[in-house]
């Protein structure tokens, strides 16, 4: 199942995950932000537990944002478990 999110408060302009049946994330895409360190966290989600994924992004603050990129990502894999 894939799941598109729009970010709140970040550079990122949109985040396109995808989980299987059991809530492992088994694609992952960025689009905007900074690109090394978006592609770099979604290359680590790759295969993890999603519930895992939010425990470890959720509150991730960017520059006093309130958010962050990994912060929105948690927000996005929310969203994609309510569809499973």
């Amino acid at each position: 199942m894939t799941h598109t999110y729009i970010p709140h408060g970040v550079c990122s302009r949109q985040m396109n995950v995808e989980l299987d049946e059991n809530g492992v994330i088994t694609n992952c895409e960025i689009i905007g932000g900074c690109a090394g360190n978006t592609t770099g966290i979604c290359e680590l989600v790759k295969g993890m537990n999603a519930e895992d994924a939010i425990r470890r992004m959720k509150g991730i603050d960017c520059r006093g944002r309130g958010t962050s990129c990994p912060d929105q990502l948690a927000n996005a894999l929310e969203e994609a478990l309510e569809k499973i």
